[in-house]
């Protein structure tokens, strides 16, 4: 029996927003957006495929798609602002955060934050984490509120209409994710197996990698 990754993620997507609606809808794109890995690339198609079919309404799905993007954003951004001050001290073997880096954030955040955060919004996967360091470095509330919205409704709308024109062909969307399993899987083996070499101090924390000087 063959096990797709994404068809199952499908599948969850399709099930919360056929059985609960557009409070499903709100759900999903908050937990996307905390960081949770249900891609919006999928649940925005999707809603707008039921606008097309009349299920939802179209400004209804745009509301409830930015309102739970905002709300999953400014979860993360809490997170970060609030563990800032654990940062330094998390950390096994090698794997630690340096306070410079930490530094060097907060001055990139100071001089690019907003265009940034903005532009993070329309880059798939990227999008559901920048407000982790956003928060760590401490933008402003306000500007990080405005910056994202500025950035995801465009993406919402674009990914929305996308639904609304594939209509009937919403379900050949799965057959085309299923040659991302392969991607996913490689990308997490990769990440474990570095994390791991730094772990066991075999590898310095950093890109590249390089490999630990002995002693």
């Amino acid at each position: 029996m063959s096990f797709s990754i994404v068809g199952s993620v499908v599948e969850l997507i399709v099930f919360v927003l056929g059985a609960i609606g557009l409070p499903g809808l709100f759900a999903l794109t908050v937990v996307e957006s905390f960081g949770v890995p249900l891609p919006s690339e999928v649940i925005l198609p999707f809603a707008g495929f039921l606008v097309a079919q009349g299920t939802f309404p179209l400004d209804g799905a745009l509301a409830a798609a930015v309102l739970g993007e905002l709300v999953g954003a400014f979860a993360a951004y809490a997170v970060g602002y609030r563990w800032r001050s654990h940062v330094e001290r998390i950390g096994i073997g090698g794997l630690r955060l340096d306070p410079r880096h930490l530094d060097a954030m907060d001055r990139f955040f100071a001089r690019r934050g907003e265009m940034t955060v903005a532009l993070a919004r329309l880059v798939p996967v990227v999008r559901s984490y920048i407000s982790y360091p956003a928060g760590t470095a401490k933008m402003p509330p306000v500007r990080f509120g405005a910056y994202t919205l500025a950035g995801l409704l465009p993406f919402e709308a674009a990914f929305l209409y996308l639904g609304i024109v594939l209509r009937s062909h919403w379900s050949e969307i799965e057959a085309m994710l299923g040659v991302f399993d392969y991607v996913v899987l490689s990308a997490v083996a990769a990440v474990a197996l570095y994390v791991y070499l730094v772990i066991t101090r075999r590898v310095v924390p950093g890109w590249p990698p390089r490999r630990a000087r002995p002693g």
